[in-house]
């Protein structure tokens, strides 16, 4: 089949879905008030909560909620088939990543902008938050150590990228400087400082001094490196601290002086980058080489396609960001349809350049068995395989492959940069209620939760010796971080449903796909990682076994928890506090 065929097919599913389906759920289920005074008002600091406009904001959600993982996840999915991850990606992103992040808003916005993990407490008691906070503490962590892993891998990998990456930075702070301090506007700037990155990707591609190439400043694979360590692991190393070090500052910035800005430019990162690969798809016209479904895995897709396909059809830590951050901006409540929504699309749609990209590199089956020989094989290869499709779908407008290469690499980690910082400031966040919570005034102090967050970041990713030697827990905890991930979305959708009868609304469109994805996701850490330990073969995983054991006694003992309140909840409203 024609990938253009499978592109058209998954763009007219996503409009029906934003055109039709979120109009319904806006309107009859959420009832979104025009006039409702938003926490971003009220509760306005110029620090957390900042009144953003509409667009300025979806570019902050997206990008917060976009980095690596709708990319990786389904170029690892492909290993199934295209079909299957194809079906999953769409429908996933329609009927229940788009209800999951727009409700995570919504209900986070009526209730002075608290985070899910806060208003499990309202919701279905004192010890459900507690549980909670602690899901989402060690979810925040597994995604600051597998991004860390994937932004310092793709620097060594790209050299070329390290440049119009770090660029940016001082482009942002300038751009929000003047939006919040002088009034500007900042599409204008924005798109000048996106011209500026590619321009300098350009150069950097084609000047070898340029390209920030720490494994060969240390004398190349097979030198001893600092510590002993060689040059791949000493490079490694630099820039996990040098990532800690921007995060940190990052993270306690005001959001306006480098988030919004720099996430607005990563949208039009985002716009430029899918019109890139959507028109090459169009002028080269490739077909879908991969199989459509795989006949013979050594790894079964039940349950696993849905767990591996994370952020490209539903995602937990968009919850996170949909209460965290997201919902303290927003300037209208009739602007979530838009942010929470549409977002989620977004999300969808780079998915789906993702698959069509892994599924038409190849010349033929053979090849494409030969990369994905195995599921094993399928981890460590997709993230690459995307980056050097993705640039072949770019040679189609007759951009160079090494320059189309190093523009991919820069959009993978730009995204990926933005979800780690944001998701530095959440974990930021979850400290301090924690430290209000068990009475350590200490935690409740910015730096001090910025501090613990950081180094608890740094040394997951740096401590652990797995399959990938030195600096592998980004590796060991994907598979966890998929579970993690998926179980935080049936929770945070339990929550919603919960709300939802409580206001004496139809909370079915919550209720079915918290279902199937409360079980497919027990199911998959049932069987993958208390009994196997290990999706990789590798073995006994102390690491994953104890985190996943814990969240799995965790998320059961809410569910339960959860459902009992869904069962009893009268209709009462919980909001007439912010109405006021």
């Amino acid at each position: 089949m024609s990938g253009i065929i499978v592109a058209l097919i998954g763009m007219v599913v996503f409009a029906l879905g934003y055109r039709y389906y979120s109009k319904f759920v806006a309107e009859r289920i959420f009832r979104l008030d025009p006039n409702y005074v938003t926490p971003a008002h009220r509760y306005k600091d110029g620090v957390d909560f900042v009144p953003t406009n509409k667009f300025v904001l979806w570019g902050h959600h997206f990008t917060s909620v976009a980095g690596a993982a709708p990319i990786l996840g389904p170029a690892i999915a492909v290993y199934w088939g295209w079909l299957p991850a194809f079906l999953w990606v769409i429908l996933g992103t329609v009927f229940a990543a788009g209800v999951h992040d727009f409700g995570t808003l919504v209900l986070s916005v009526r209730n002075k902008g608290q985070s899910v993990g806060t208003l499990a407490h309202r919701l279905i008691g004192q010890r459900a938050k507690i549980l909670f906070l602690f899901i989402i503490l060690i979810l925040v962590l597994m995604v600051n150590a597998v991004f860390a892993w994937v932004i310092s891998n793709l620097f060594i990998s790209y050299p070329a990228s390290v440049l119009p990456v770090f660029v940016q930075i001082p482009l942002a702070i300038w751009i929000g400087y003047a939006a919040y301090k002088r009034s500007k506007k900042m599409l204008i700037p924005s798109l000048l400082a996106l011209g500026v990155m590619y321009l300098t990707a350009i150069i950097a591609s084609r000047v070898d001094f340029l390209q920030i190439d720490l494994v060969s400043y240390f004398g190349g694979e097979g030198a001893a490196g600092l510590f002993g360590l060689g040059a791949t692991s000493s490079a490694f190393l630099i820039w996990i601290i040098v990532l800690m070090v921007y995060v940190y500052i990052a993270s306690t910035l005001p959001v306006w002086k480098l988030l919004q800005p720099r996430d607005f430019i990563n949208s039009h990162q985002l716009v430029v980058g899918l019109g890139i690969l959507y028109l090459g798809l169009l002028f080269l016209n490739p077909e879908m080489t991969a199989p459509i479904t795989n006949a013979n895995p050594d790894t079964p897709w039940l349950p696993l396609l849905f767990i591996t396909i994370a952020c490209g059809a539903i995602s937990g830590f968009h919850g996170l960001v949909s209460s965290g951050t997201s919902s303290k901006q927003l300037n209208k409540e009739t602007d979530a349809r838009f942010v929470g929504y549409f977002g989620a699309v977004g999300e969808g749609i780079l998915a789906l350049v993702s698959i069509i990209a892994v599924a038409t590199f190849f010349a033929n089956s053979d090849e494409f068995f030969a990369t994905y020989s195995s599921f094993t094989d399928a981890n460590g290869a997709g993230l690459g395989v995307f980056i050097e499709g993705a640039a072949n779908l770019a040679s189609g407008i007759a951009i160079p492959p090494d320059i189309a290469t190093t523009i991919v690499s820069i959009i993978v980690v730009s995204f990926a940069a933005t979800t780690l910082d944001t998701s530095v400031r959440l974990m930021r966040y979850i400290i301090a209620e924690l430290g209000v919570e068990y009475k350590v005034p200490a935690l409740t102090k910015t730096h001090v939760a910025t501090t613990v967050a950081v180094v608890s970041s740094a040394a997951l990713v740096l401590l652990p010796e797995g399959p990938k030697g030195f600096g592998s827990g980004g590796y060991q905890l994907w598979p966890l971080f998929g579970t993690a991930n998926q179980l935080l979305a049936g929770i945070s959708l339990l929550l919603i449903a919960v709300w939802l009868r409580r206001q004496g609304r139809n909370y079915a469109v919550v209720l079915i796909p918290m279902i199937f994805l409360m079980f497919m996701t027990l199911y998959a850490m049932f069987q993958q990682v208390i009994f196997e330990w290990s999706w990789f073969g590798t073995g006994s995983n102390t690491l994953l076994f104890v985190l996943g054991a814990i969240i799995f006694v965790f998320a059961v003992w809410i569910i339960l928890t959860a459902f009992s309140v869904l069962t009893e909840s009268k209709n009462t409203t919980i909001d007439d506090e912010d109405r006021k």
